[in-house]
């Protein structure tokens, strides 16, 4: 244990401070940009939540652990920017003692969760890729459904140690956290006393959790790529290593920065001011939960097919047209849309239609044009 000063005064809040070099002209400018990114990170990973509620074909393997992902991304973003944005709209970065500890904890909990849930789906690509025959058998919904489980509740062990751990700390001096949130890192220097032993064991914690998984995820692509090479069909091929490499890009940006983060201080020449180390960290933090959406989701074909029936419908709805002697009825043939008749002029009549609902005619044949057998065709 280590001695206090008691002419100290005992910390009871802590201040979110951010950016040091940060003018104040440009708070909110920085606030509305944290708002926008809040909003569309939430807004894009709720879509899948509710397709998946909605859609009963989308209830497998692999949609329940994206869902799992886009569930702790909402999670990790929800408690780290609404007081950041706070702080930079009307000055409110304080928080409460205990509620800096429990800001930590999620921070730190929805970060470990993070990490297993990538080895998690690394685990499935590794399994559908090297063993398709016996994957059916293996990834049910109910084993996935437990493994996913099973990381959210390893996840809070990590994060628990740490944060029980800091309620038997004392912080008697400065309370400014000169970080985005409250996290490790920042609440360590802080601490009264000699800090050395208390970052060595949290920097041990969080370099188990984050290079079992990564080391794991390593092999199972390195398998991958083995399987991938003793493919005979070349697209097939192809598209697995556009889906490899595409995860890949979001693993290395997930991992890479948090790892400088870490190991900054057992660098002496890598140097890291307080502004750049705020910058790395949102950047690992913020940008994988904002392009998740696109990156596991919009790229799958059973997804993208549901959103375009859903914008055909809505075209087919709102681009009607009426009058003349010719006709045209437009239908669909997509399995469980039902069919959106459309009334209006023959091909032959083109001529005579005016200038708007003609390009809206021809909006209308081009959008349809791409996806004619799965969306809707036009019959004259």
């Amino acid at each position: 244990m280590f001695q206090v000063d008691e002419n100290y005064t005992r910390v009871s809040e802590f201040v979110i401070v951010g950016f040091l070099n940060l003018q104040p002209k440009y708070f909110d400018l920085v606030a509305w940009n944290f708002f926008f990114l809040y909003v569309t990170t939430v807004v894009g990973n709720l879509l899948l939540v509710v397709l998946f509620a909605l859609k009963h074909s989308l209830q497998k393997p692999m949609y329940i652990i994206m869902v799992s992902l886009a569930l702790s991304d909402i999670g990790f973003t929800t408690v780290a920017l609404p007081k950041l944005i706070a702080r930079y709209w009307w000055n409110g970065g304080s928080l409460g003692f205990h509620t800096c500890l429990f800001q930590k904890h999620m921070i730190h909990y929805f970060g470990s969760l993070n990490s297993l849930i990538l080895m998690t789906m690394a685990l499935d690509r590794y399994l559908a890729v090297c063993f398709p025959l016996r994957y059916p058998m293996w990834m049910t919904n109910t084993t996935m459904t437990g493994l996913t489980l099973l990381s959210w509740v390893v996840a809070n062990i990590f994060s628990g140690i740490s944060t029980v751990n800091f309620t038997m700390m004392s912080f008697c001096g400065p309370n400014q956290i000169i970080q985005a949130f409250c996290d490790t890192i920042s609440l360590t220097a802080l601490v009264c006393g000699d800090t050395r032993q208390k970052f060595n064991t949290a920097f041990t914690v969080a370099m188990f959790i984050l290079n079992v998984p990564l080391a794991f995820i390593i092999f199972s692509y390195i398998c991958i790529v083995v399987s991938v090479l003793r493919m005979s069909g070349g697209q097939g091929r192809m598209k697995t290593f556009s889906t490899c490499a595409t995860q890949g890009c979001i693993i290395s940006i997930y991992y890479i920065p948090r790892f400088f983060v870490y190991s900054a201080r057992f660098f002496p020449n890598l140097t890291m001011t307080p502004d750049k180390r705020i910058v790395t960290t949102l950047f690992y933090s913020l940008f994988p939960p904002l392009i998740n959406p696109f990156i596991y989701c919009l790229r799958t074909r059973e997804i993208k097919q549901i959103l375009i029936r859903w914008v055909c419908y809505h075209r087919c709805d709102e681009l009607s047209l009426f009058g003349g002697n010719g006709v045209f009825a437009l239908r669909t043939s997509s399995p469980g849309l039902v069919d959106a008749p459309i009334i209006g002029r023959h091909q032959s009549d083109k001529g005579h239609l005016s200038r708007d609902d003609s390009n809206r005619l021809e909006l209308l044949r081009q959008g349809l044009s791409e996806n004619p057998g799965r969306t809707c065709g036009i019959t004259p």
